[in-house]
């Protein structure tokens, strides 16, 4: 079985309001193994939402619609409804006593126009709110079931979970299961993702797989559709282990698991503790590292080295370096990291130092650069450090992000006795 989600208000259309909604009951109606054909969000037009539901109710079994049901002059998807029915609305006693009553319960009366959301399309079912005034709708059109809800999300979940699940896990014939799961990359982009995965991404597949890209995390979905639930899981885990294989170490997660995460469960099984030395990050590396709960255990503490006279007098960084280098500069970073190294005793340290604009940038040195080292100490206790450049554009947040997101990824490749240049969004430069 397939769902549309119809989502109706002029204040998502402007993007003034998130629409939170459609990601609920998507995922609720994955648990419930129905699939989702579409999300459609409408203004509040009449003529267009009946439009929308006409189309929605000849395009799948199951329609949810959320929003419009308030009491005011564009609360509209009562009346699309019935338009869309060919039907006029009438009035449900019922409901006008039960919204009269939750007035009279917050010590108010209720006035003569919200009367109008106890109305409802000829034919069709009203179903209670527990939360709020505006009763919900089951209709039929087309052969598809319709449940309208209110949009306020609380009042949609409380409707959804008592009420119109219930009734839609008995309605049949559906998939038996549908899985997902997210695999999480950091390093490669997204078409060379696919190039890796070559075969996997045949959309004529189940399980079917395919990329999305968000703050420069490549995640790879996967979904399995069958209906003998133990099936499902063995071909998701397959497709899984294939997707993890093709794409090897950029592999950080699986999930919502983030990259932070990865590294410090990396870095307590090999018993190693991590110092950060920031300038052009301003301390979110340190900060996305202590987002993970137990971090202490492996991460010791950084220095947030803006100036030159911070770098010099915190790290131990030459004045000379930064006179014949700059402050953004591969021995920069390297000092800085050596220096992290140093002063915090810990077996491996990041230093990071770049342009993240909008100002400051030149044509030999532009916003964007930036430049990251790795310090450690080898078995002789001999201090060696590694570092690459990053050309990261010119959006201050998203050079920040990347960068501290690199640093980690180094890091990484770095525990797993990787070379770091395999991280192709940075590069290896003599200076």
């Amino acid at each position: 079985m397939q769902a549309v989600i119809l989502s109706i208000g002029d204040e998502l259309v402007l993007g003034q309001t998130v629409d939170t909604n459609s990601a609920y009951l998507s995922a609720d109606l994955v648990r419930m193994g129905i699939g989702t054909l579409y999300h459609q969000t409408i203004a509040d037009d009449r003529s267009a939402i009946a439009k929308a539901i006409d189309r929605a109710a000849q395009s799948a079994p199951l329609i949810i619609v959320t929003g419009g049901l308030g009491p005011t002059d564009d609360d509209l998807t009562r009346e699309a409804l019935a338009d869309a029915m060919g039907v006029d609305l009438v009035l449900d006693d019922a409901s006008v006593s039960a919204i009269r009553a939750m007035f009279e319960r917050r010590g108010r009366t209720m006035p003569d126009r919200n009367k109008v959301q106890a109305m409802h399309p000829r034919g069709t079912a009203i179903i209670p709110n527990s939360c709020g005034t505006a009763p919900g709708i089951h209709a039929v059109l087309h052969n598809a079931t319709i449940y309208v809800t209110p949009g306020v999300p609380s009042e949609m979940v409380a409707m959804w979970e008592l009420t119109i699940a219930p009734l839609i896990a008995k309605l049949g014939p559906k998939r038996g299961v549908i899985l997902t799961q997210k695999i999480s990359t950091f390093g490669l982009g997204e078409s060379t993702v696919a190039e890796k995965l070559g075969p996997l991404m045949d959309r004529k597949r189940n399980p079917i797989v395919g990329t999305t890209v968000a703050g420069g995390v490549v995640s790879v979905r996967v979904r399995a559709e069958f209906n003998d639930p133990a099936q499902a899981q063995r071909e998701m885990d397959d497709t899984v282990r294939q997707a993890e294989a093709c794409l090897g170490h950029y592999v950080y997660g699986r999930g919502e698991a983030g990259l932070q995460d990865s590294l410090i469960a990396l870095l307590k099984e090999k018993k190693s503790t991590l110092a950060t030395a920031e300038s052009c990050t301003g301390g979110l590396l340190g900060k996305q590292v202590t987002d993970v709960a137990g971090s202490s255990a492996a991460y010791l503490g950084g220095w947030i080295t803006y100036s030159n006279e911070m770098k010099v007098k915190q790290l131990g960084v030459p004045e000379e370096l930064l006179k014949k280098h700059g402050a953004v500069s591969q021995p920069v970073a390297r000092a800085m990291a050596a220096g992290a190294l140093a002063h915090a005793g810990a077996d491996i340290a990041v230093g990071i130092t770049g342009i993240a604009g909008p100002d400051g940038g030149t044509a030999e040195k532009p916003v964007g650069l930036v430049w990251i080292a790795v310090a450690w100490r080898n078995g002789k206790k001999e201090t060696h450090t590694d570092a690459m450049r990053f050309d990261l554009g010119n959006v201050r947040e998203i050079v920040r992000d990347r960068a501290a997101k690199s640093a980690m990824q180094m890091v990484r490749f770095h525990l797993m006795g990787l070379p770091i240049d395999n991280l192709t969004l940075g590069r290896r430069v003599a200076e």
